[in-house]
């Protein structure tokens, strides 16, 4: 007969055996990622395509070199007319040594060398966009480590980056200073003001990350609106009251507007690019950075 006290005894027993087995089971069974360290004079890079050519797969890129290193998608094209790489998730980025690099493109399941240019690139992450086959590429710092909120109920912030690549013309860059603007919707539902987004900047500048106001259109959810934008030019005042004359797909000009949706603390670079007064059109492209 087993009294009390020994029953006591067994389950005190069982209880430190499965305790001592399951510090053993954490220890062999850590949790590990695999990543590959990055040292300090690294550079992060993330590559733009944005020269203003016909959107078509003749037009893509098919083979790319970052210094000594060869970017290849069995037999597929590794970045397309007016997009970035790498690809395929956010916050990817290439890793090359600091310095003078070489970037060479390759346009065409042909493999036709078109882009043959440097890049004084520094350590940390950057944006690299190539915009004439003519030209050294343009570097733009990422930004990171970025901003965040910290708030007890939901934000309402997202973050954008506007960067000016219009072209007048076929081989000629827009002299214009373009003032980018948004509007959102209020929790009223009523439109708000047009908000500037930084200061005006002129072609191959960048406004820096600029804090986008969000109300999320549905309560229970982790938050995104609408966000209409538009850009102005100056008047003869040298105010930013007019609006951005654009061709349209009919050759008509037409006020530059557009909207996308804003995601509650997520990144996103808008570039202008393509011609204001030729084919291809002029458009915005969005790539998100988080």
């Amino acid at each position: 007969i087993i009294n009390s006290t020994t029953i006591m005894k067994i389950t005190k027993f069982i209880g430190l055996c499965l305790i001592a087995v399951s510090a053993v089971s954490c220890e062999k069974h850590e949790i590990e990622y695999m990543t590959t360290p990055i040292s300090n004079d690294m550079a992060e890079i993330q590559l733009h395509y944005f020269v203003p050519v016909t959107a078509t797969a003749t037009n893509n890129i098919y083979k790319m070199e970052i210094g000594r290193q060869e970017y290849v998608n069995n037999g597929a094209a590794v970045v397309s007319t007016y997009n970035a790489v790498p690809s395929g998730s956010v916050g990817r980025f290439y890793t090359t040594a600091a310095g003078d690099v070489n970037i060479k493109l390759y346009k065409g399941t042909d493999l036709e060398l078109v882009y043959d240019k440097n890049a004084k690139l520094t350590s940390g992450k950057q944006n690299v966009f190539v915009y004439d086959f003519d030209k050294d590429p343009i570097v733009f710092d990422n930004g990171y480590p970025y901003e965040t909120n910290t708030t007890m109920d939901t934000d309402s912030t997202c973050w954008v980056k506007f960067y000016n690549f219009l072209y007048e013309k076929e081989g000629e860059y827009s002299t214009l200073k373009l003032q980018y603007q948004y509007q959102y919707t209020t929790k009223e539902g009523s439109k708000s003001e047009w908000k500037n987004i930084g200061s005006p900047i002129a072609f191959g500048e960048s406004t820096g990350w600029q804090p986008i106001t969000v109300i999320k259109s549905i309560f229970n959810s982790s938050g995104y609106a609408r966000i209409d934008y538009k850009i102005k030019v100056q008047d003869e005042n040298g105010e930013y009251t007019q609006d951005l004359q654009v061709w349209n797909s009919n050759g008509k000009y037409v006020s530059y507007s557009d909207y996308w949706n804003g995601y509650i603390g997520r990144r996103y670079h808008h570039i202008l690019k393509g011609m204001r007064s030729a084919k291809p059109i002029s458009s915005v492209s969005q790539f998100t950075a988080l």
